[in-house]
């Protein structure tokens, strides 16, 4: 079933549609819930919450790609979750090491998660990650939208892990650069 065929489902307020989201991107969800929860259970509930948020959301949004936007979706869910449950304390996901690595790069007296709620800053960062070049900018997106591994991102690239790791480096310094250009950190 593709997507407009999903799509339809949900404006008819067919309960299929759930089903056939979770058959063709129920992995696709779990896999990004549980890169940024380091629980199995934890993941499933994001998976679950987010799968209502859709059918809240459509109608009235009738997106036209389902991936980013069901994406999108578990992804905030998941972030949610996770900002809960970490008040206190940081790790033990792959979302922990990803925005320790960003962190690095972008020294400021707030932490990323702060950073990044500002919808301005989203804008900035946004336009940077338009502005690059493949492949830079896909394993940008790979290592912190998607929250992939080095080595998840090298399979997929045909890419050594020490490559992506050079060009997720050069990346960040380029986007600390940039922020430090557009006046968000010093």
């Amino acid at each position: 079933m593709d997507d407009r065929e999903i799509i339809a489902l949900f404006w008819d307020r067919n309960e299929e549609a759930l089903a056939a989201v979770q058959e063709q991107y129920g992995g696709m969800m779990l896999r990004l819930a549980g890169r940024i929860l380091a629980s199995r259970e934890d993941a499933e509930e994001a998976v679950s919450d987010a799968l209502l948020d859709a059918w809240k959301a459509i109608p009235p949004h009738k997106p036209e790609h389902l991936m980013p936007f069901l994406g999108r979706i578990v992804r905030r869910r998941a972030i949610d979750r996770y900002r809960r449950e970490t008040a206190e304390k940081r790790g033990g996901s792959e979302m922990a090491l990803a925005l320790e690595e960003l962190e690095n790069s972008l020294r400021d007296d707030n932490t990323p998660e702060e950073i990044w709620e500002g919808r301005a800053l989203a804008a900035a960062i946004s336009e940077f990650v338009k502005s690059l070049k493949e492949p830079a900018r896909g394993i940008f997106i790979r290592r912190y939208w998607y929250l992939d591994t080095v080595r998840e991102i090298a399979d997929r690239t045909g890419s050594s892990q020490a490559r992506v790791g050079m060009i997720l480096s050069r990346t960040r310094r380029k986007l600390a650069a940039y922020l430090k250009e557009k006046e968000w950190i010093e």
